[in-house]
């Protein structure tokens, strides 16, 4: 049996604030909405939120340039109300999970406004600095904004490094101070009464610029058994993962050693690349291969299994809506959006629900001044001037632009969605008439009772979180199926990724003593054949 853990047995629902709910009108989500909001997440079932960045912030970034780790935004509100969140939460028996920025803060943090001063500042190594002449950047490392990674600063003749945006410089780990001014700002948090952390790219922390090592540098997991060991260690049980591009099952098994010296589990994301051109960005698009999904989910099950913990999303901030994105947005969205449900939550892991994703929320298609994230209009600034059609660039916006994730939550039928009373900061999803959690709250069919069913089943059966995993129908490319097994219980998944019925012969797996726990479709299920986008969920006794 595995090392039993409450963050192995919950589900996360991660909440981008800007987006959720406004309260003072405006247009803007703040902390005093998600208070309003807690009672249905507790409806829905969830144990911890994942809170995306509340500290102060120019925005630049939209949070991820923090200007003060110790203080909140002022447009979503107080230290006070923070608080609150926090009590609310835990009351309803959630925890809150924050969001740390700890590669890099904002240029307008006090310590880069010091650091900009002179060589001899003392807070001038808290960032990564290097001698050069204007014009000639130190080497090509490359910003993941576009353009390069090094900015000069006249007065002071150096360049400093910045792996995002201009406004985002780096901090440099290797200073001994640096780490423990984080240090002590975590345990502030964490006596603040917070459930953990998410960390953001935490994987760029043992970066050695000179050798052009961003990711997986030498140092980074002494930095972050070291960071462990003087914060999440010291406290009770908290849930914290780390967001690491870069990671590999074995690389995963350091991050998330069950020891406890690092982190509860990370983000991996090899999946997440399953629809781009090899060797290519996100924006270069190509269909999914559902054999090669299969390959890669199964991958991180089986090698994980007893020595590290998954993280299973379909969903967040930064990526477009799964029911657009691999299923079908259309005449099969409820169907396909409760599938892709099924297929992650029966998976061993602790699943992620991105706000919106239980009411199968959609992709929008704006226009190019409609939009609001940076990554994205760099892009297409960046296209437009190679010459690029305009058609095919906003096709690659259509389909991976982080603003699909970042539009108003889907409250209700009234003026923006039940979002704000006031401007929204960016446009409601004009489906919002159709998509809404009022609607979906009443409707014992909906994917909103879908999701709270499925968070149910996890609580109900044990062999969901701790059972061994095993891809069946392995050469089938448009059925996805598996097994979870512990103590003599199986649990049997099964779903059509296909918007076409699939021939398909349940009868071996569906021996002896077997029930059906959940299903997409109502009515008589046939087994030799699988509708559209059809999913069940069996329970089978030995």
């Amino acid at each position: 049996m595995e090392n039993k853990k409450w963050w192995k047995e919950t589900v996360v629902y991660q909440i981008y604030p800007r987006s959720f709910q406004d309260r003072n009108g405006d247009g803007i989500g703040d902390l005093e909405g998600i208070v309003s909001r807690l009672d249905y997440l507790q409806q829905l079932g969830i144990g911890a939120i994942w809170l995306s960045p509340v500290c102060k912030s120019p925005q630049d970034d939209y949070g991820y340039d923090i200007s003060d780790y110790q203080d909140i935004d002022p447009m979503f509100g107080s230290l006070e109300d923070m608080e609150t969140l926090i009590l609310e939460a835990k009351k309803r028996d959630i925890r809150i999970i924050m969001d740390l920025v700890l590669n890099h803060t904002s240029d307008e943090h006090p310590w880069f406004q010091e650091a900009k001063k002179g060589k001899d500042n003392p807070y001038h190594d808290y960032y990564v600095w290097r001698d050069g002449v204007e014009g000639t950047p130190p080497n090509d490392l490359g910003s993941t904004f576009g353009g390069s990674a090094w900015e000069w600063v006249p007065e002071i003749g150096q360049y400093y490094l910045h792996l995002f945006s201009v406004k985002q410089p780096d901090l440099n780990w290797e200073n001994p101070k640096v780490r423990q001014e984080i240090y002590n700002m975590i345990n502030w948090w964490i006596d603040k009464g917070v459930g953990g952390f998410r960390l953001d790219v935490i994987d760029l922390i043992g970066k050695e610029p000179d050798l052009k090592i961003t990711g997986n540098g030498p140092n980074l997991h002494k930095y972050i058994r070291e960071l462990s060991k003087a914060t999440f260690q010291k406290a009770e049980d908290l849930l914290t993962v780390g967001e690491t591009w870069g990671a590999t099952p074995e690389i995963a098994k350091l991050y998330s050693n069950p020891d406890g010296s690092e982190f509860s589990m990370v983000f991996q994301f090899e999946h997440i690349s399953l629809d781009e051109q090899e060797g290519k960005g996100k924006w270069d698009l190509k269909p999914l291969d559902v054999m090669a999904l299969k390959k890669v989910l199964s991958k991180w099950q089986t090698e994980l299994k007893g020595d590290a913990w998954n993280s299973l999303f379909w969903n967040n901030h930064d990526l477009p809506r799964i029911v657009s994105r691999w299923g079908n947005d259309g005449e099969f969205r409820i169907e396909s959006a409760k599938m892709l449900a099924t297929l992650l939550h029966g998976m061993q892991g602790t699943p992620y629900i991105y706000q919106g994703e239980e009411l199968g929320m959609t992709n929008v298609q704006y226009a190019i001044e409609d939009y609001r994230d940076i990554e994205l209009l760099n892009f297409y600034q960046e296209r437009m001037g190679k010459g690029y059609p305009e058609r095919s660039v906003m096709e690659s916006i259509y389909a991976k632009g982080r603003d699909n994730a970042r539009t108003p939550m889907q409250w209700d039928t009234s003026d923006n969605a039940g979002f704000t009373q006031g401007e929204p900061w960016i446009k409601v999803n004009p489906n919002y008439k159709q998509i809404h959690a009022e609607e979906s709250l009443n409707n014992p069919e909906s994917i909103f009772h879908y999701y709270r069913k499925l968070i149910q089943l996890r609580k109900d059966h044990e062999v969901i979180v701790y059972g061994d995993y095993e891809l069946i129908f392995p050469e089938n490319s448009d059925v996805f199926a598996y097994t979870r097994t512990l103590n003599g219980t199986t649990i049997l998944v099964v779903c059509n990724f296909q918007g076409y019925t699939t021939e398909l012969s349940l009868q071996e797996q569906l021996t002896g003593s077997h029930q059906l726990l959940i299903s997409n479709y109502t009515g008589e299920l046939s087994e030799s054949e699988l509708r559209p986008y059809e999913a069940r969920m069996y329970l089978i006794h030995d």
